[in-house]
């Protein structure tokens, strides 16, 4: 077996795990693993499953297959681990060139690539998240006097969502987005039994571990939605929600956050149908005075 010389904990790590279960894979297993270990880190960065399959003369279903055998939950795990020493050591522009090459400009292929890639992301996200942890933060949701959502930068996006949806579902839920010193006011109004939902995906920011800490001294649960932080504040928030982001740039960050949020948002409609209903009424009606002023 032939493996590139290639460096990078990413590499590292799948060219290890190659060795390590070469034996036990079959024959069609061993054709894409040979593949993945062969080729550029940046090509798989960008390759759907079916692109992988047919470099290396299997299929795409084989793909999954492989990777699951390997240790991945999927296809985006892999992409996820090599990105990181790819990002770190090529500059945006670079890796924005190398996108752009990569896709070609044939809107039929353009089309192709961003469904692929959102629908990999997306199946992603259904397989990491258990539905328990999908129950947890639904129940703490469900019982808070006040959802507080926040996110910052591409996350801002789902956090806005997410917190005028749940007023028009009759909750009483406000968006945060600030930063910095801005943030200790929006953390004066958390209360006991208010719950604090949390969109962030990689980043480490201080404002994450200032927001958890408050929320636990003051008594209000957390819902953490995110890709990496899982493990470091996985015992000090009440429930965590996985949404995968992109390695590429090719969809967009909050994805897979916004269908999160959606979930989350349907689980509470059907929780309480009647204030549901009832506010969606209310809604209409003022949207129609609005369009339609009275003279007085």
């Amino acid at each position: 077996m032939e493996i590139t010389e290639e460096s990078g904990a990413g590499v590292v790590r799948l060219r290890t795990v190659v060795r390590e279960k070469w034996d036990e894979l079959s024959s069609s297993e061993r054709a894409v693993a040979q593949y993945l270990v062969s080729a550029p880190a940046e090509s798989l960065v960008f390759a759907s499953a079916q692109e992988l399959g047919g470099a290396s003369g299997t299929s795409n279903a084989s793909v999954v297959r492989t990777l699951q055998r390997l240790g991945y939950a999927g296809l985006p795990a892999l992409k996820r681990e090599l990105a990181s020493d790819f990002t770190s050591a090529v500059a945006p522009e670079v890796r924005l060139k190398q996108r752009i090459a990569h896709v070609g400009r044939d809107l039929d292929d353009i089309w192709e690539e961003v469904f692929d890639e959102a629908q990999e992301r997306i199946e992603h996200t259904r397989r990491l998240t258990p539905g328990e942890a999908l129950r947890d933060a639904v129940a703490h949701l469900a019982e808070a006097g006040e959802i507080h959502c926040y996110g910052v930068a591409a996350s801002e996006l789902a956090a806005r969502h997410l917190a005028l949806a749940l007023g028009r579902l009759g909750r009483r839920a406000r968006f945060v987005g600030a930063t910095g010193f801005a943030l200790a006011d929006d953390l004066l109004a958390l209360r006991q039994g208010d719950a604090v939902v949390i969109f962030q995906p990689g980043r480490d920011l201080a404002e994450l571990t200032v927001f958890v800490d408050r929320a636990r001294a003051v008594g209000a649960r957390v819902v953490l939605v995110t890709d990496e932080l899982a493990e470091p504040y996985g015992d000090r928030v009440d429930a965590v929600l996985t949404a995968p982001h992109t390695p590429t740039g090719i969809t967009t960050e909050a994805l897979t956050a916004l269908v999160v949020a959606d979930a989350l948002l349907l689980a509470m409609t059907t929780l309480d149908e009647s204030r549901a209903v009832q506010t969606s009424h209310e809604l209409t009606t003022l949207r129609e005075q609005l369009l339609k002023p009275k003279r007085r």
